[in-house]
C-alpha cells in the first residue's frame, strides 16, 4: 500500500492501463475532452476497463461537458469519479451529487489567489494543477508548490509530476498526486520504465 493516494491519467490503451493498475495506482483517468491529444471515446475506454481488476477505481476527465455527456460516460464506463477540468461552477459541480459518483474539481493555479477557490467547491477532491491559457492540463508544467498552504479538503496534485520529482510531491502531505505527461513516451502512451521508477520511489519513502 502507497503512502499517498496516485492517479495515473490519459490513459488510451489497456497495456498502459493493466500496467499502471498492477504497479499500485489507486485511479486510473482516461481523458474524455475531444480536444486532448490524449482523448478516448466512452466507448472504447469502456471495452478497456471491462478488463481491468476491480479494485482500482475509474475517473473521466471532462472540460466543460454537458451534464448529458457526463451522465452517459458514468454508465457506460462505468465511472467512480468525474473529474472536472474545466471552468466549471461550484453549482454545475453541485449536479452531480445525485450521480453517485466521487468528484474532483481541477484548479489551474497561477498564485495562491487560485488555491483559496479551492474553498468555494464542496466536491470530493480538488485537484490542483498548473496553469496554462491554452490548455486544460496534461502541459507538464508545474506550479510553485509552496504556496499550497493548508485546504481542509483532499487534495491531489497534478502538473509536472514525474519519478524525479515525485517525492517532493509526496513529501507535501497531500491526500493524492495525478501523473499524466510525466511518465510518456508521447501524449497517450506511457513510458513503462519511467511508471515503474515513479512507484518505486514512492514506495522508497515507506518509514
Amino acid at each position: 500500500m502507497l503512502i499517498i493516494k496516485v492517479k495515473i491519467c490519459g490513459l488510451t490503451n489497456y497495456d498502459d492501463a493493466i500496467a499502471a493498475a498492477e504497479m499500485g495506482a489507486d485511479i486510473l483517468g482516461f481523458n474524455f475532452c475531444k480536444e486532448s491529444p490524449r482523448y478516448i471515446e466512452p466507448e472504447k475506454a469502456s471495452k478497456i476497463i471491462d478488463k481491468l481488476p476491480a479494485f482500482v477505481d475509474i475517473a473521466g476527465v471532462f472540460v466543460d461537458a454537458p451534464l448529458e455527456e457526463i451522465h452517459k460516460a458514468i454508465n457506460l464506463c462505468p465511472l467512480n469519479w468525474v473529474q472536472l477540468h474545466g471552468d466549471e461552477t461550484p453549482k454545475f459541480c453541485q449536479l452531480l451529487f445525485s450521480y453517485n459518483v466521487n468528484t474532483m474539481k481541477a484548479i489551474r493555479v497561477k498564485d495562491q489567489a487560485d488555491i483559496k477557490k479551492a474553498e468555494e467547491f464542496f466536491t470530493d477532491a480538488i485537484l490542483l494543477d498548473a496553469f496554462n491559457p491554452e490548455k486544460y492540463g496534461g502541459t507538464g508544467l508545474t506550479f510553485d508548490w509552496n504556496i499550497i498552504g493548508h485546504i481542509g479538503k483532499r487534495i491531489f496534485l497534478a502538473g509536472g509530476i514525474n519519478p524525479d520529482n515525485v517525492v517532493k510531491a509526496a513529501e507535501l502531505g497531500v491526500y493524492g498526486i495525478d501523473v499524466c505527461s510525466g511518465i510518456e513516451e508521447k501524449p497517450g502512451k506511457k513510458d513503462h520504465k519511467k511508471m515503474k521508477q515513479l512507484f518505486d520511489n514512492i514506495r522508497n519513502l515507506r518509514g
